[in-house]
This record gives C-alpha cells, structure tokens and sequence, in this order.
C-alpha cells in the first residue's frame, strides 16, 4: 500500500503515474474521505480526553449525578462517531489498497510491454549447420518429456519430466544454492557494479506452497484472482501460490525485526502453480508455459537505504548466472504498463531460444520499496531506536522449465542430444553430453 502522505503531498503526480501503470484512481475521493476520517479520529481523542477526565474525577469517591450524566453522554457519543468511523475507514482502506506503487523516475512510461526498453544484450547467438530443433521436438523425440500421459491424468499445461532431464534440473538447483551460498562470489559482483550492500550469503528455504487469503492479499499478489489456483472448501481459506515470493515475501507479517538481522537474502525452491488465465492457444507446445512449475526465487529483506542497490545486486546475479551458463540475452528495463502493481522498478531477461528463432523471458527483478510492507506490516527496529517499514524485492533465480528449454535450444546437436554447460558438468558426475 502506498504512504497516504505521498497522496497528500502531490495528488495529481500519483493520479498520473497510477494511470501510467494502468491504474486510474480518484483522488479527489481519497483525500476527501481522509479529510473525514481525521476530523472524525480528532474529535474521538477530544472525547476520549473527557472520558480521561470524568473517570479520574470519580475516583476513590462517590460520583456526582453531573459526572455519571456526562459520563453516560461522552461514552453515547463516543460509540456514535467510531460507529462513523468504520465504514470510512473501510473505505478508504479499500481505495488505497487500489493505489499502485509509484514507479521511479527512470522508468520508461509506456502502455504495453512492447515499449519495455532493451538496455543491454549479451552474447553471440549460436549458429549451426543443421536447422535447430525446439526443445520440445527434442525432448519429445528422446522420451524426456511425457505431455499425453500428463494430460490424460492432469489436463492440458501438465507434463512428466523424466530421466537426464530430471538430473539436469537438480544440477541447477544445486548449482544455484552453492553460487547464492558465496560470499566470494557476492562481493565480486558487488564491487563490480559499485553497490553499497553487504556480501551476507543466501539462505535455501524451502516456503509454504500454500498461502492464506488475507496474507495473499497482503502481499498484493492475489490478483488476478482468476489466475490462481483456489484449494479446498471455502473454510480452509488457502491458496496454492503463484510464485515462491508469495509465501516468502509474508514470512515477517506483522514482526518487527531489529536492524542486526539485515539485509535477510533467501533463494527458496518451490512447485508453483497458474491457471495461465487468458493464454488459451498460446505456447501450448513443449514446457514454457505450464499449469505446474518449479522455480527458484531469491527474496530480500532490507532497509530503505540499501533497497535499490538490493535489486540491482539481484539483476547483477541473474546475469551472472545466465553468463555462466553462457547464454545469450537481453536485459530489459520494464516500463510502466508491465513493472506491476507493488513494484517501483522492474528488470526482465529474455534468452535467446534458437528453436523459436526470438528471445524469450525467463528471469524478472521485482523492488516493491516498502508498499509491500506497509500492508504486511513487516518493519525494522533501527540502530537508532526508530522503528520503520522494511523494503523488499524478489527476483527469478531460475524458472526451472524455462532454463532447461534455453539449454536444450542452445546447445542442441545435430542428433539430438545437449551439451551440458560446464558449470553443471561437476553436478552430473562429470558428464558432458545429456
């Protein structure tokens, strides 16, 4: 949620910028209904003073006829104006919550993800002499990859990973945990892109893959509703999540934290699970857009300070760990329309898929600053004694399907086996070829 304050100081830039990112709001309402609710909170402490005052007046003696009458009068008006107060605030809460986070200044403003800037690529495409196969003809083709069965017991978007493929993705897995685990490695890309971060390893976590509905709605990630997977009778109130960073990102819901702790770094592995509402016909082959995915996400716990220079050490991650695999990429700052809802800032890779003859997306780097925290009320305990709103990202390590495809494109042969990359090779026995 964003800070009221924001909306009071500059009612027009946040009406703007919210339409920017395909929010309209009223502002106008909004203030006017804060306007109320602070004469209404105003009046109740003016009440509250007298009730102070009556009651300190009755002690230790027998009350007046004139304090227990006025007494009864303050605590009849009393319930009146907070009765008032309910559904303004309700309201209002409501309104906020609608309000998106305000993107920064280098954002590009656009009104579809078609305006997203490319701001950098890396690496040469691959060529071959031989016309290259998608991962799904490939896999297909060698047994790694079951859709019909996976249909037949699941529905479409549902698939069996098997063999040398299975393997494969533990490689990475593992891989990725001992990378995010180094500080050697953290600190080399910390100096590298001037960042005033620490070089604290990652935790692996293992989340909840189910998330509560108020906490989902904390976090706004909820919606689109329609793309989430609700579980069980409505008395369970549990949701399957959508991405790791849903149960991650809601750990320290309503905790304060002291400031020693920080920056918190997570990388949690987790089954994750979307409807792909609105995607009908669209990548229906292969595993680039399932039902059911597994994925590594890194979440991060920081102060106000060190927020953005979190994210940018997130994306300088990403790219290390594309690079080492050596795959070819662009780094796209996202704009307006795509950043979403809670973030300020948001950062795309797409990897080149020669099977597909285009760049798709495979990693995103999300800073939410502290409009998720305000609602989860996730906050810090400074040095200092202060106590303020956390600030928090999440980025894609790995969508593990989606990895696997650009390895098995890339580094296809001619007979339709893969070459592993060499970072993988030590994880799979030493093995070169899957």
């Amino acid at each position: 949620m964003i800070d009221i304050q924001i909306l009071r100081d500059n009612p027009k830039q946040v009406a703007e910028k919210s339409a920017q990112k395909g929010y309209p709001i009223d502002a106008d309402k909004i203030l006017s209904l804060d306007s109320k609710r602070k004469e209404l909170l105003s009046e109740i402490e003016v009440l509250r003073a007298q009730r102070n005052e009556i009651a300190g007046r009755m002690k230790g003696g027998r009350p007046s006829d004139q304090d227990i009458a006025e007494g009864k009068r303050v605590k009849e008006d009393l319930a009146l104006i907070e009765d008032a107060l309910k559904p303004i605030d309700q309201e209002l809460t409501e309104l906020l919550k609608k309000v998106p986070n305000m993107p920064f200044d280098d954002v590009p403003v656009g009104s579809s993800e078609e305006e997203n800037v490319v701001v950098k690529t890396w690496g040469d495409k691959p060529h071959f002499d031989f016309e290259p196969k998608s991962h799904w003809a490939i896999a297909e083709a060698r047994g790694l990859i079951d859709k019909d069965r996976a249909a037949k017991i699941a529905g479409s978007r549902f698939a069996y990973i098997k063999g040398p493929l299975v393997q494969l993705q533990f490689a990475i897995m593992q891989w990725v945990v001992d990378t995010l685990g180094n500080e050697s490695v953290l600190q080399q890309l910390i100096t590298e892109n001037n960042l005033n971060v620490s070089a604290k390893p990652f935790t692996p976590i293992l989340p909840p893959a189910m998330i509560r509905t108020d906490a989902y709605d904390a976090m706004d990630r909820l919606e689109p509703s329609d793309d989430r997977y609700k579980v069980g009778a409505d008395e369970d109130d549990l949701w399957l999540q959508g991405s790791a960073e849903h149960t991650l990102g809601s750990m320290y819901w309503n905790e304060t934290l002291p400031e020693t702790q920080l920056p918190i770094r997570y990388v949690g592995y987790l089954t994750s699970f979307r409807r792909e509402a609105g995607t009908y016909g669209k990548d229906t082959e292969g595993i680039l857009r399932m039902h059911q995915f597994d994925k590594l996400e890194m979440e991060v716990f920081s102060t106000a300070e060190t927020g953005l220079d979190e994210h940018k050490l997130l994306v300088a991650i990403q790219e290390y760990l594309v690079q080492q695999l050596g795959l070819p990429y662009e780094l796209l700052q996202k704009c307006t329309f795509d950043i979403g809802k809670p973030n300020a800032r948001g950062i795309d890779i797409n990897i080149w898929m020669p099977g597909q003859n285009k760049y798709r997306e495979t990693h995103t780097a999300d800073y939410m600053t502290d409009y998720q925290s305000r609602r989860l009320q996730t906050r810090v305990k400074r040095a200092s004694g202060v106590t303020e709103l956390m600030h928090t990202n999440d980025a894609t390590a790995f969508a593990l399907g989606r990895i696997m495809i650009a390895i098995i494109e890339n580094f296809q042969t001619a007979d339709g086996h893969i070459i592993i990359p060499l970072v993988l090779q030590k994880y799979l026995g030493g093995k070169e070829v899957l």
